[in-house]
């Protein structure tokens, strides 16, 4: 991941100063120091390794890829050959970026000694539309406002600025929010932190954990997946723990106790692994 991104001012970089030759000196001047920017930004993010670097950075690439397809339409100074050649290396860190295994290894570089963070898969309702939307509005709010100043579209940008700043900070909040939910496997048992689900993390002893299993697809488990896509987990609990249910679509919140819950972690296959070496019985 490091090694691709390192390699963007020469791919995406390169189409995307070819699309700004012939602009105003300030819009030049800002592109400069947007992307430059954003690349020093994953560039940071991608040493420090924490839950935020995750969003910074699923945040940041697909911008690299968008500009890359725009330098590449707006300019006949590189051969569409090449163009294409450069687009699809900028793609490369894009793909990476939102692979499980990154995103572990990212939300892993805050976790405490002995425990291990296992990331869980974003709602399905999200997926359906409205997570795609959210980075779209961040990225335009970001983005709009600043250039169309700098094109001294001075009414326009300025309303663009001032609807775009709260917009940037709701999105931003929204979508590393998605960056904080993951099961933890502890010397003491098994963690599942989800405000999507729970209003609150639960603590599973080791003792308390009869079996980590995938979960059958007739399984009768408390369903604490939020729809997401992708193989689910399911604990089988000697007995009842409470927990606090949010209730999908409204800001209630019902009070339970369940022997058997199931959550959708991106890398099940590692976290049952690393569960049986911690003892406790995996399927």
């Amino acid at each position: 991941m490091r090694l691709t991104w390192l390699t963007l001012p020469f791919t995406a970089g390169a189409l995307l100063s070819d699309g700004f030759v012939g602009r105003s000196g300030p819009v030049c001047a800002l592109a400069v120091v947007v992307c430059w920017g954003g690349w020093a930004a994953v560039v940071a993010a991608l040493i420090l390794r924490r839950p935020l670097a995750m969003t910074v950075l699923r945040c940041v690439a697909p911008l690299a890829l968008a500009g890359a397809l725009w330098g590449s339409l707006v300019t006949d100074r590189t051969s569409p050959a090449l163009a294409g050649v450069l687009t699809a290396l900028t793609a490369v860190p894009v793909v990476l970026a939102f692979l499980p295994e990154v995103g572990a290894w990212l939300v892993n570089g805050a976790a405490y000694g002995d425990e291990r963070r296992y990331p869980l898969r974003a709602p399905g309702p999200l997926l359906a539309g409205p997570l795609y939307l959210s980075w779209v509005l961040l990225a335009a709010g970001s983005l709009t406002g600043p250039f169309l100043l700098a094109a001294e579209q001075w009414v326009i940008g300025g309303a663009a600025l001032v609807l775009g700043l709260p917009l940037v900070y709701v999105m931003s909040r929204a979508l590393h929010s998605l960056s904080q939910r993951w099961a933890v496997l502890v010397p003491a048992g098994l963690v599942l932190k989800d405000h999507v689900t729970m209003l609150d993390p639960i603590l599973v002893k080791r003792t308390e954990i009869e079996l980590l299993v995938l979960a059958p697809a007739d399984t009768d488990a408390l369903d604490l997946t939020a729809r997401a896509p992708g193989l689910a987990v399911e604990a089988r609990l000697r007995e009842k723990v409470p927990m606090t249910i949010i209730v999908p679509g409204t800001n209630r919140h019902e009070q339970g106790r369940s022997a058997k819950f199931m959550f959708t972690p991106t890398r099940p296959g590692a976290l049952l692994a690393d569960a049986a070496t911690r003892r406790i019985a995996t399927g």
